[in-house]
């Protein structure tokens, strides 16, 4: 199981030293690139199911590839 956790950066360090302890946890952290990444993909998955909910209205494909 994966799970990402958003820890102060006061205790980060002493939360990966604890994980360490236990051999059956990886723990890596991630580059602000990758967590910048990670959150707008978030972001992005939010509103796709707001749009299949109709919550808010989504844009044809059409649309967004004539803008580029």
């Amino acid at each position: 199981m994966k799970v990402l956790l958003d820890i102060k950066d006061s205790r980060a360090a002493f939360f990966l030293e604890l994980l360490k302890d236990f051999s059956y946890v990886k723990a890596k952290p991630l580059t602000e690139n990758d967590a910048i990444f990670l959150n707008e993909l978030k972001e992005a998955i939010e509103e796709v199911k707001q749009i299949k909910a109709g919550k808010i209205k989504g844009r044809p494909a059409e649309e967004l590839l004539n803008e580029l």
